[in-house]
């Protein structure tokens, strides 16, 4: 069946098929209607067939169901909902009755009693210094004085939540203008006792907590029912007439700062180095004087030492020097030129090839003088070598001492 069918929803063969008619039910409600009022039709009459005058029981009947009808709606007016994280504050006449927490809640009718719904998760927020967007400035609120007595524009945003309905409602007149009030305040008085590029550059978070407490305590003080969440710098600069200036200015100063760090970095690379150098030649210089030292004492303990067997044994002991000498020299020399006694005659002692020969830890072996000849005589072999040479040599250099 259609659900345009006019039939859709009588009862057909004791069974209901769907919904009732609404039709028929409003011709039931008219007639009934008509009935309080004594407009009774029968089932042949016209539009306009007349009825019977209602009697005062018919009219006393149908005042009060209307009445009842008024009554139950004046009650029910009064039921409202309070959703999760909102408040509602019922009003007696005006004035304060109750808070009621989230859910259905029943109050008398107006105009016994009204209600206020009121947000208390929602953020919400105010701006100082510009509105809706940081290039449409107000002047008005976004300049202020530093402690350096230099001009600086400054927007920002204050964000707050309710935490008391009542407070918020019945304290203040303007909740919204004595929050921008006080958070203007508050931050005038901050920016007012710091200098400019603290403000600006260094201090821009501190100074945003420090006003967001100062702001908390004065709306606490006006008893707002107000708590702030976040305060946000939006945008801090110096007034556009004299921005170019400042530009250099803070150039200038960043130049500073890296010729500054250039210059610490250079002294950290030197320093260390330099110190380290003069550590070093400080711990070489303590060592050469122990060491000279040390070789000078030795010295004059082994002077001390020859002079005592010097004057035990003053000829033994000079022999003993000298020998002692002509090593030290020997073994440094490879070419050596001897003068005879005669003058006429020159000695070569080939020491390279005799060092070669008997090696360098040795001594090499010296080889003897030749015997008076003319002087034609050729040097001796450099193989002619031993003790009795070395003997030899000997005797001949005591000779030719005075």
């Amino acid at each position: 069946m259609s659900l345009n069918d006019p039939q859709w929803g009588k009862k057909r063969g004791g069974s209901n098929q769907g919904p009732p008619d609404l039709d028929e039910m409003w011709r039931g409600f008219n007639q009934k209607l008509n009935g309080l009022f004594g407009r009774r039709r029968g089932p042949g009459s016209g539009d306009g067939g007349g009825g019977e005058p209602p009697s005062m029981k018919q009219l006393g009947g149908g005042a009060g169901l209307i009445a009842m009808l008024v009554l139950a709606v004046w009650l029910a007016s009064g039921f409202y909902i309070v959703v999760e994280g909102q408040r509602g504050v019922v009003l007696s006449f005006g004035k304060f009755s109750q808070t009621t927490n989230p859910g259905l809640r029943w109050r008398f009718p107006a105009p016994f009693q009204s209600h206020e719904i009121v947000e208390l998760t929602s953020v919400r927020s105010v701006e100082v210094g510009y509105r809706n967007n940081v290039k449409t400035k107000v002047l008005r609120e976004s300049l202020m004085l530093t402690d350096d007595e230099n001009i600086i524009d400054i927007q920002f945003a204050v964000q707050y939540i309710l935490k008391d309905p009542e407070d918020f409602l019945f304290n203040n007149r303007r909740p919204e203008e004595t929050i921008m009030q006080a958070a203007e305040t508050a931050f005038r008085e901050i920016v007012g006792k710091n200098k400019m590029d603290y403000v600006l550059y260094e201090g821009r978070e501190q100074v945003a907590v420090a006003a967001q407490k100062l702001m908390q305590e004065l709306l606490d003080r006006y008893k707002t029912g107000v708590a702030i969440s976040k305060v946000t710098m939006q945008n801090a600069q110096p007034p556009e007439q004299v921005q170019a200036a400042f530009d250099d200015a803070v150039r200038a100063k960043q130049d500073l700062e890296r010729q500054k760090n250039e210059g610490q970095a250079y002294y950290n690379d030197v320093v260390p180095k330099a110190r380290g150098t003069a550590a070093r030649l400080t711990e070489e210089a303590e060592g050469y004087r122990q060491r000279v030292v040390a070789n000078a004492e030795g010295e004059a303990s082994r002077f001390k030492s020859v002079v005592a067997e010097y004057n035990k044994a003053p000829g033994v002991t000079r022999e003993r020097l000298y020998i002692d000498t002509m090593q030290q020299i020997l073994t440094s020399t490879t070419k050596i030129m001897i003068d005879a006694k005669a003058g006429t005659q020159l000695l070569y002692l080939p020491l390279d090839k005799l060092i070669q020969m008997t090696g360098a830890t040795g001594l090499p072996e010296v080889p003897p003088p030749a015997t008076r000849a003319p002087a034609q005589t050729e040097p001796p072999a450099a193989t002619d070598t031993g003790a009795r040479s070395r003997d030899a040599l000997r005797a001949r250099e005591r000779e030719g001492r005075p």
